[in-house]
């Protein structure tokens, strides 16, 4: 019977742990979406003018484009500040979402912060892969990969932590 108590402190021990640390992983992945959008606004109106990754639009730079088309780089700038928009409130959201409902065991919101990212990377990521226009995708993609990775990494550890804690609850 002690045994068995031990077993099962030991489980929950893990099972809590994995399910802390994973969803930390899952709330510093959100951050990273924030800081993508942030840095996405910021080189809006202070850098290039276009995406990390991007210097020019066939050729085109942001100084060529307000000399020759501005209506048309204003509304590159429309698009790019609305889709930081999102990116800054999809991130904060997964964010409240792991640290207030992960980590205190909820699936329901393991389940809503998986499919944010899920959902918004499988419409987005795509369109990259087509060369519709030049990129350094090592840029472009690489921050946004490193936070998928390091959220991955979270979900998992937290979603096999919250099976380990229902098995032994």
């Amino acid at each position: 019977m002690v045994a068995k108590a031990v077993v099962g402190q030991r489980e929950t021990f893990e099972a809590s742990t994995g399910l802390r640390n994973g969803a930390v992983l899952m709330a510093v992945a959100g951050l990273g979406f924030v800081g993508y959008g942030v840095v996405f606004l910021y080189r809006t109106f202070f850098g290039s003018g276009f995406e990390l990754g991007v210097s020019t639009i066939g050729g085109v730079t942001r100084a060529d484009l307000a000399a020759s088309n501005p209506e048309m780089l204003h509304y590159i700038s429309h698009l790019h500040v609305a889709v930081s928009g999102l990116l800054i409130g999809a991130g904060i959201g997964v964010v409240a979402l792991a640290w207030y409902g992960v980590r205190s065991g909820q699936l329901w919101a393991w389940a809503t912060a998986v499919a944010v990212p899920v959902v918004s990377l499988a419409i987005a990521l795509p369109m990259h892969y087509f060369d519709f226009f030049a990129h350094d995708w090592v840029t472009h993609l690489g921050p946004i990969y490193v936070a998928v990775i390091v959220f991955v990494v979270g979900a998992v550890l937290a979603y096999r932590s919250m099976q380990t804690a229902s098995r032994s609850a």
